[in-house]
């Protein structure tokens, strides 16, 4: 698909350059005090060796120590961007959502909620640099700004709301307990309030709506997409092994993944987002997913398999 700048998702939207004049009014909006100044020290480490799992991977434990600092600042840079993206794209479907409101509080509750999307974004902003266009190369982004343009309410609220939001909370939860940078761990922790309300709500909203036969389906062909690139583990940190060390064989690739504690490391995850899937609508959905395996962990040797390349 085009990332054109006029996609509800936003994800090309350019910073403004130039005249200052926009931001600072902005900057009034948010009352923010001066931001971290984006610098030389970006990317920074926020996130070590364990928290990855790199302390038991071979190549990386024989790698120097610039290496290894290499390897440890793209893949925290990867954890930033990607919340980053997240929050820009949650601006604009909040913002779809207030102009699909059925009731004025749902109305009202959307327009708050798209100023708490605004709000994590500039947070983020600081810690983050990142070319816009990147999100082209992205799958989860593609597929995250592919469900953003929907019209379905339904497939909205269940895919963005309940599924993704439900795993956002647990995923900032994880981050901000394992960062060792204390003002980035105040700001996931500071998003997880907001957070926990967008995900109830879009639970609230969705089990007040009759999902017809077509819902159900798109819902599950979007959730089989994602679940399949969590099927296939930490992909990312893999890249940033490669992109550092230089290429790796395929044997090289799946003992890395063994290394890195892959399967698990799905496992989990997978497991989590089945559990977001309650009720008699969703509970429809997680059963035909889980029939077509999409909760299963692929072994490492799947994982390096020109599919996931």
């Amino acid at each position: 698909m085009s990332f054109d700048h006029h996609r509800v998702a936003g994800l090309a939207l350019p910073h403004t350059h130039g005249d200052d004049r926009l931001r600072r009014v902005l900057a009034a909006t948010l009352q923010t005090q001066s931001q971290r100044a984006m610098n030389g020290t970006l990317p920074a480490i926020y996130w070590d060796a364990a928290f990855f799992n790199l302390h038991q991977v071979q190549v990386f434990q024989a790698a120097s120590h610039s290496a290894q600092l290499a390897i440890l600042k793209l893949a925290n840079q990867s954890l930033l961007e990607e919340a980053y993206w997240i929050e820009k794209a949650g601006v604009g479907y909040m913002a779809k959502m207030v102009l699909l409101a059925e009731t004025l509080e749902e109305r009202m509750l959307y327009g708050l909620f798209t100023a708490d999307e605004t709000t994590h974004l500039s947070q983020l902003c600081p810690f983050v640099s990142v070319p816009d266009r990147a999100a082209e190369s992205q799958p989860f982004l593609r597929l995250l700004a592919e469900v953003v343009e929907g019209d379905d309410k339904t497939v909205l609220l269940f895919v963005i709301q309940v599924v993704l939001e439900g795993w956002g909370l647990s995923h900032y939860r994880r981050l901000a307990k394992s960062c060792d940078d204390r003002t980035l761990a105040h700001l996931f922790t500071s998003f997880l309030q907001a957070e926990a309300r967008h995900h109830s709500t879009g639970n609230l909203l969705f089990h007040q709506r009759s999902v017809s036969a077509a819902s159900q389906s798109a819902i599950q062909e979007v959730l089989a997409n994602f679940l399949g690139m969590v099927q296939v583990g930490p992909q990312s940190v893999l890249a940033a092994i490669e992109q550092v060390m230089g290429h790796l064989s395929r044997s090289q690739k799946i003992q890395i993944l063994t290394e890195l504690d892959a399967e698990a490391h799905s496992g989990k995850r997978l497991q989590l987002l089945r559990a977001l899937m309650q009720g008699e609508s969703a509970g429809a959905i997680g059963q035909w997913l889980e029939a077509q395996g999409a909760f299963t962990p692929f072994p490492p040797r799947l994982c390096v398999s020109p599919r996931f390349a």
